[in-house]
């Protein structure tokens, strides 16, 4: 079990040492003469804490101890890959650091044989012709892919105004396709948990400018029919575009470019080992084949006897500044490297050996259910809790929570959308099996508890730094800090945002 962290740990500002102090600033014999006006003056000193370098360091040790993340436990969140990060990658990431992104090409060969590479590298795995690397994350990903579909119709003359998407897609899609203008059209999957043909021939039309859709989708499960998808798609020369977030689970297996799809993002903080979560930045890769591989994102680096920038001739543009986040671009430089190609091709085999293994360790666990259960997961799988909910009370959420009592993070909850109660879980290739074992046997665990006494479940976590919270208290709008309420009322005014301006 998890070890109990440590409880109300004060802000720094709070705590009641007076006169201690854990350095010496040097006086300067210098007078410096400022002119502060009287109306902008403190009239009290600054509530600045006053305590012994002991103190401050017990202080944020304790702080990084309430913490979780993927160096402390597993981190089962489906759709979002939280994979090992092999620390070498720490090291590469200051390749960087003395570089500025507007000194001379000539000055700075080095940085960019790195990303011509990781080009070269990308567009194998995928299928595709080209890769850019500007975007600074898997959603800027996605705005680039539509944008270039947008592009690409308005240069053939054509009034496309329709993004179809799948409805097990991740919410940032249609986020993507509505910010490009488009007009969001859900495509539903069918009782087995994949895109529905007949729906899909019914929704094609000659508005309809592409098809966002991942494979394997979030259900897990691997689209089986994605060759006629793209036939169908391309028969009216729609743009067949493929989200990575779930690469993990086909990667050298399979590549997007063979099952037809015409514009790949990739997330690196995802499938290519860059730490990912917690606010920080995460980095991207916008590839894609034949006739859309010229409205890429620009720069793309070319080799002609040196390294150059290049802009694509029909390119959108730039989605973020400069050459994207490159200190995470080496990150994943590193992690492709130490692999080769052996290890990378071993990705996709072990993280659906991962998922499979613990979909058979739950086999018969009361209340959990699959839909499809005689379909065999890719990287992830979507459990049901519904019926232990209607039997004990006992949610999807309840679930998550006593997880965290028991030394693994929560999974993804009630996503995708279509199944209720659902609880999706992503093992990820660098889970160990005794890892995969514990973290069954925990959720057996909460089963058999639920069905004997379902309120230690819902009362659950208990062995957290931060209990239970107040969920619609938390959502509140009054609950919201001052700055977040002006800028969820600027969201709330619905202006109209020009993409090219």
């Amino acid at each position: 079990m998890w070890r109990q962290a440590y409880w109300n740990e004060p802000l720094i500002t709070e705590y009641k040492g007076r006169g201690r102090q854990g350095f010496l600033i040097p006086k300067e014999e210098i007078e410096i003469e400022i002119n502060v006006p009287e109306k902008v003056k403190r009239e009290d000193g600054p509530n600045l804490p006053e305590l012994s370098e002991l103190e401050v360091v017990r202080h944020f040790i304790r702080l990084s101890q309430m913490s979780f993340g993927v160096d402390t436990g597993m981190m089962p969140l489906g759709s979002c890959t939280m994979k090992y990060n092999p620390k070498i990658e720490e090291e590469s990431s200051k390749v960087g650091e003395n570089t500025h992104p507007l000194q001379d090409e000539e000055t700075v060969q080095g940085n960019l044989e790195a990303i011509y590479e990781m080009q070269r590298w990308l567009a194998e795995v995928t299928g595709m012709d080209e890769c850019s690397l500007q975007v600074p994350a898997g959603s800027a990903g996605e705005l680039a892919g539509v944008l270039m579909a947008r592009k690409y119709h308005r240069d053939m003359s054509r009034k496309r105004n329709e993004m179809l998407v799948a409805d097990t897609a991740h919410g940032t899609n249609p986020a993507s396709a509505a910010m490009a203008g488009f007009t969001v059209i859900y495509v539903k999957s069918n009782s087995e948990g994949l895109v529905d043909l007949d729906v899909l021939k019914e929704t094609v039309t000659e508005r309809v400018a592409g098809f966002m859709l991942t494979n394997p989708n979030t259900m897990g499960l691997f689209e089986e029919n994605i060759k006629e998808i793209a036939k169908l798609i391309h028969s009216i020369d729609g743009i067949l575009y493929y989200d990575g977030a779930n690469l993990n689970g086909i990667l050298g297996i399979v590549r997007p470019g063979d099952m037809g799809f015409d514009i790949v993002h990739l997330n690196l903080h995802k499938t290519f080992g860059v730490p990912h979560g917690g606010g920080g930045p995460g980095a991207g890769a916008v590839c894609a084949k034949g006739k859309m591989a010229k409205y890429l994102p620009y720069p793309i680096v070319t080799k002609n006897g040196k390294y150059e920038l290049i802009k694509p001739e029909r390119s959108i543009g730039k989605i973020s500044v400069f050459h994207g986040n490159f200190g995470n671009l080496m990150r994943s430089y590193a992690y492709v490297l130490g692999l080769g190609s052996e290890g990378i091709s071993m990705i996709g085999r072990m993280s659906s050996l991962a998922t499979n293994y613990l979909i058979s360790k739950l086999k018969g666990v009361r209340g959990f259910e699959l839909i499809a259960p005689h379909r065999f997961r890719k990287h992830e799988v979507v459990f049901s809790v519904k019926k232990l909910a209607n039997e004990t009370g006992v949610t999807a959420f309840d679930v998550a929570k006593a997880l965290l009592d028991r030394g693994f993070y929560a999974p993804t909850i009630y996503f995708p959308p279509n199944v209720e109660e659902a609880l999706m879980i992503e093992p990820t290739e660098t889970e160990t099996v005794e890892t995969l074992d514990q973290f069954a046997q925990a959720l057996k665990e909460i089963s058999e508890t639920a069905y004997k006494n379902p309120a230690t479940i819902t009362s659950s976590p208990i062995n957290t730094s931060v209990g239970r919270l107040d969920q619609v208290k938390a959502n509140h709008p009054s609950s919201l800090t001052p700055t977040y309420r002006v800028y969820r009322a600027k969201a709330d005014m619905k202006e109209d945002i020009n993409i090219e301006r």
